[in-house]
């Protein structure tokens, strides 16, 4: 089986469009700090869509960090839809009892790119991404599929990516301990906290 190197042939597409726009999902201002300082060549906005977490009071709590990470590094603008625990709720009905990181983590991914990939339709960006793919719990060639399914449904180009690649997640760590960021212990579902 041939593996495709995300990372580098994000490289390549960064190097090729300086100055694009690029909308990118983020699920916490730690995941986005490394993800950030790479995409930094394109205009970019963080659009913050994670019906996922567990609480409003999770949700408000890391909204809160992103925009303030925003707000002292310049890095990047923002964009919010507000927290739609619904959406998560019906999504992943009847995938309750999945483990994690199987089936209910694939349609959370997926419908958070799905909605990442249309406001960057309906909002005129050149691409769009995620930082899901900086975790190294996270399967990067499952997420690029779906990035990859949604650039086609909608019509925007995707930014492939793998962000933990070349020391991004510690990166990450670094950055977020340097601002102080509040880092939680779970991804956001009930399920994860569990």
């Amino acid at each position: 089986m041939n593996r495709v190197n995300y990372d580098r042939e994000m490289v390549r597409i960064l190097g090729e469009n300086a100055g694009a726009s690029l909308l990118l999902h983020s699920c916490c201002a730690p995941c986005s700090t490394y993800c950030l300082e790479e995409v930094r060549a394109m205009k970019t906005t963080v659009f913050y869509y994670n019906p996922n977490l567990d609480s409003e009071e999770e949700y408000l709590r890391r909204k809160a960090e992103e925009e303030r990470y925003l707000r002292e590094t310049g890095l990047a603008d923002f964009l919010e839809v507000g927290y739609a625990a619904e959406d998560y709720r019906h999504a992943i009905s009847g995938l309750e009892r999945e483990r994690e990181g199987g089936a209910r983590c694939t349609v959370c991914f997926a419908l958070r790119l799905a909605r990442t990939a249309r406001e960057a339709k309906v909002r005129g960006y050149d691409f769009f991404a995620t930082t899901l793919t900086v975790s190294p719990l996270k399967d990067a060639a499952r997420i690029n599929a779906l990035g990859f399914r949604y650039a086609e449904e909608f019509g925007v180009r995707y930014l492939p990516s793998d962000f933990k690649k070349r020391g991004g997640y510690l990166r990450s760590v670094q950055l977020s301990a340097q601002h102080g960021l509040y880092r939680q212990n779970y991804c956001g579902c009930i399920f994860s906290k569990r």
